[in-house]
């Protein structure tokens, strides 16, 4: 026994004996424990292992296992290691067939839920998860060709306010004799003819949209009563469109409403090829049949699908639509024009458009191959035609810039000396018999050939185009513009509309109208 002796300051004295037995470790001993240690490693690598790395990859011999385990035992980081085995599993199971019939969770909760439950390995982990995110990816890609499809059919379609405010006013026509006046009154019709006033032509079957071109240009104009409009529409929406300008007039702008029949110049022999487009039954098949059958989706991104539809939409098949091409026969008296569609909206006083020096051309319109707008102004050629066509080959220039209808201002004086007519109809006549293989949208693409060589470009503030299509449009920019243009599925009439742009249109709307307001015109 050793004693230890532990004196404190205030003298007392306290013994503490402690016992320690002395130990002596042999050089055997020592021996013994190393090799047993030895002995036992390689199980606790196994059981470590199986822990560890369960899920990353299973090891087969002592090898791996040793090589996987030890730089963790020995304080060093073999994160980089898992994550190239991950990256080798990824690279196996993306090659790999995903077997048929194989149940798929349906959330990422539940993948690991059952992960844990099934002990998944991390093969089996990643088969999985790609086979979730293929299926997802083929529910988003069908949802988004069935948005593409419902959005084309709302777009075609008449909604039920337009269509009961068409109902309403042609009634009207028939009973109210003051909604029968004659438009313009008898002693301004010399003006439809005389050129020192500023002429627009618009051809339509939309009447709010026709009230709104009509009301925008007036309230823009510095000098309304110069304005003369020139509204040309079908039959069917004739006294409709003829009751709403003389019940509400715009004065001091002229108005006048005339319908396709009431023109002697167009019968089918001056225009027997778009007599043919709308009577044809393939064509009209193409346009107004299934949009659906026969197209190959799965080779075919939404953005080509959308552009499909909006070329078989069936206004590219009206008479309406194709009118501006015969413009120096309906206004012969007419030197000068300004022609717009039926969705834009003016916010800037037009007149200086009469004094741009088209340098002998015969279409004022703005170029679409250059902007900021990348989407919106980067259209050539190629972006209309089918360059494989040998004839389309042939003749064009695929890097051509494209210039966009909408608002255009025609030198009617210099069109009578063109053959852009004849051009015209030939390539729409080429077209037809080559099955509308050449190009698929309506009346641009054979304008471009018809036109080519005949187009002053105009700055382009005075026309803003895409409001129709693109949802990002920058709002400064549309305030900015003399005209916007609403051109694409999206009309500002229609529920499908953007909402923030569609207070540029609403504005020009006159909702205290007892007409719109019986029909709750765009109460959306």
């Amino acid at each position: 026994m050793r004693s230890l002796t532990i004196s404190s300051n205030n003298g007392f004295i306290d013994l503490m004996k402690i016992k320690v037995a002395a130990r002596h470790i042999s050089y055997r001993t020592l021996f013994h424990t190393i090799l047993i240690l030895a002995f036992l490693l390689p199980f606790v690598f196994i059981l470590t292992a199986i822990v560890t790395l369960e899920g990353v990859d299973k090891c087969s011999s002592f090898d791996c296992l040793g090589r996987r385990l030890g730089p963790r035992l020995l304080g060093r980081d073999d994160s980089g290691r898992l994550v190239k085995d991950f990256y080798k599993i990824l690279n196996q199971v993306n090659t790999e067939e995903i077997p048929d019939g194989v149940k798929l969770p349906d959330s990422f909760n539940q993948l690991v839920s059952e992960m844990k439950n099934s002990q998944y390995d991390a093969k089996t982990f990643a088969l999985m998860l790609r086979a979730m995110m293929e299926k997802l990816e083929r529910e988003i890609r069908e949802s988004k060709f069935s948005e593409l499809m419902n959005k084309h059919f709302a777009a075609s379609s008449i909604p039920k306010g337009l269509y009961c405010l068409s109902l309403r006013l042609t009634d009207e026509y028939s009973s109210n004799a003051h909604a029968r006046r004659q438009l313009p009154s008898p002693e301004l019709l010399p003006v439809l003819s005389n050129n020192s006033y500023h002429h627009f032509v618009l051809s339509t079957d939309n009447i709010l949209a026709a009230s709104v071109v009509v009301t925008s240009a007036v309230q823009s104009s510095l000098k309304p009563e110069k304005i003369v409009f020139h509204i040309i529409t079908d039959k069917k929406t004739y006294a409709g469109m003829h009751a709403w300008f003389a019940l509400n007039p715009v004065s001091p702008a002229i108005v006048e409403v005339k319908g396709v029949h009431q023109f002697d110049w167009l019968t089918r022999e001056n225009v027997p090829v778009l007599e043919a487009v709308e009577n044809h039954y393939s064509i009209r098949n193409y346009y107004h049949g299934n949009h659906i059958a026969g197209a190959n989706l799965s080779d075919t991104t939404p953005r080509t699908f959308a552009s499909k539809l909006q070329a078989r939409s069936p206004k590219y098949i009206s008479l309406l639509n194709h009118l501006r091409i015969y413009l120096p026969e309906l206004f012969p008296n007419l030197d000068k024009v300004v022609f717009l569609d039926d969705d834009v909206v003016i916010q800037r006083d037009l007149s200086p458009l009469w004094e741009i020096d088209l340098r002998g051309k015969v279409n004022g319109a703005v170029e679409t191959c250059k902007g900021e707008d990348e989407w919106v102004m980067s259209k050539h050629f190629r972006n209309y035609f089918n360059f494989s066509h040998p004839l389309i080959a042939k003749h064009l220039d695929p890097n051509e810039c494209a210039w966009a209808y909408g608002m255009n201002v025609f030198d009617l004086c210099a069109w009578r000396k063109t053959n852009i007519r004849e051009t015209y109809h030939y390539w729409l006549k080429e077209n037809l018999k080559s099955n509308l293989t050449m190009w698929k949208l309506g009346t641009l693409p054979p304008a471009l050939i018809a036109f080519k060589g005949h187009v002053h470009p105009i700055d382009q503030s005075w026309h803003m185009l895409g409001l129709g299509y693109q949802s990002k449009t920058i709002l400064e920019n549309v305030k900015r513009a003399a005209v916007i243009h609403y051109n694409g599925q999206s009309k500002p009439w229609l529920q499908i509309g953007f909402e923030h742009l569609r207070p540029f249109w609403t504005k020009y709307v006159n909702y205290s109208n007892d007409f719109v307001r019986n029909c709750h015109i765009l109460e959306l």
